[in-house]
């Protein structure tokens, strides 16, 4: 019996010397994520976003050199690259997104990080076209999409259109890539779809390159210019809102639609 309660004392101590210690070991994860607040704000960075959040993420990425774009506060393609790049690194998700336990990381990295790159952010380059200031394509871009950028559309968009005319069209002629960035905009001047181009190329099932990841290929020059040339006014569907390739397409609403012409291995629909 003696044995029995020492043996249970002996339980009973050890259970609460784990709990102490847990607790102390949540307090300092809690201390570590209150520390890391005031650099970034409880915003989900992700592609598409800009401002504060972005400078601190690529100029703490850049520190620790997994980032070697320019530090101009907008989460394009290179700083998402870079992302995946430190979560890899970090044994984390990799998937591109800044939440609360990549952000507590990537501080918890870079204490000794002070910024220096200029705010872009903060008057003056890195507005978005058509707003005055430096309307140039961030990281690695083409200046002309944005010259000729006459919707007030942001870099971002015509960063995210160059992907999805890469990633949707890349094999086709360089008419069936100009004609793939027209539907975009036709559907952008639509009232039945979303108003932006990101959210018509985001919207859930709407383009093939979203749903196979090929959205986050790095595009050419070619789609590029495919874009600028939409965003000049030519437009080889005449309207088309919808497009498909016959011999890939698995959903019979699609044939549906009024066929207005074929460019290439697509077919341009109403």
């Amino acid at each position: 019996m003696k044995n029995s309660r020492i043996w249970n004392l002996i339980s009973i101590a050890i259970l609460l010397s784990a709990v102490v210690f847990a607790q102390g070991g949540l307090k300092a994860d809690y201390s570590n994520l209150q520390e890391a607040l005031p650099t970034f704000s409880q915003q989900t960075i992700k592609f598409g976003s800009t401002g504060e959040d972005v400078y601190e993420l690529q100029g703490r990425l850049k520190y620790l050199g997994f980032y070697h774009g320019k530090i101009d506060s907008v989460f394009g393609s290179k700083t998402q690259g870079s992302v995946k790049w430190f979560q890899s690194e970090f044994g984390m998700k990799v998937d591109g997104i800044v939440g609360p336990k990549v952000k507590l990381k990537l501080y918890n990295a870079t204490k000794d990080f002070r910024p220096t790159a200029p705010k872009l952010h903060e008057g003056g380059g890195g507005a978005a076209a058509g707003a005055g200031g430096d309307t140039s394509n961030k990281e690695g871009g083409n200046n002309n999409l944005a010259s000729s950028n006459t919707m007030g559309l942001s870099d971002n968009d015509l960063r995210i259109m160059a992907n999805a005319v890469y990633g949707e069209a890349r094999g086709e002629p360089f008419e069936g890539q100009v004609a793939v960035a027209a539907v975009i905009l036709n559907r952008v001047k639509s009232p039945s779809f979303p108003n932006s181009p990101h959210g018509v190329i985001f919207e859930p099932r709407a383009f093939t390159a979203v749903a196979d990841g090929q959205i986050w290929l790095e595009p050419n020059e070619q789609a590029r210019k495919a874009v600028e040339q939409a965003l000049n006014g030519w437009d080889p569907t005449g309207g088309c809102l919808y497009y498909f390739n016959p011999k890939t397409a698995t959903s019979p609403w699609i044939w549906t639609r009024p066929q207005v012409k074929t460019i290439g291995q697509h077919i341009f629909c109403m």
